[in-house]
């Protein structure tokens, strides 16, 4: 029976079923780009220069 409810609110009508795959397909770039980034992060950690640059800034002392 959710199949059906589906079919019938999202992909009945063809506005409806561009404005879905317009919206899925923003959806899915974001969530992968996001966990492509992680990924790199971690598997990268400590080499990066937002890890790293603490090590490298001076601080002035007055």
């Amino acid at each position: 029976m959710a199949a059906s409810s589906v079919y019938n609110l999202l992909f009945r009508r063809t506005s409806t079923f561009a404005v879905t795959i317009m919206v899925g397909a923003v959806l899915f770039e974001r969530v992968f780009d996001q966990g492509g980034d992680a990924i790199f992060e971690q598997l990268n950690r400590g080499k990066l220069w937002k890890h790293i640059k603490h090590n490298y800034e001076n601080k002035d002392e007055e």
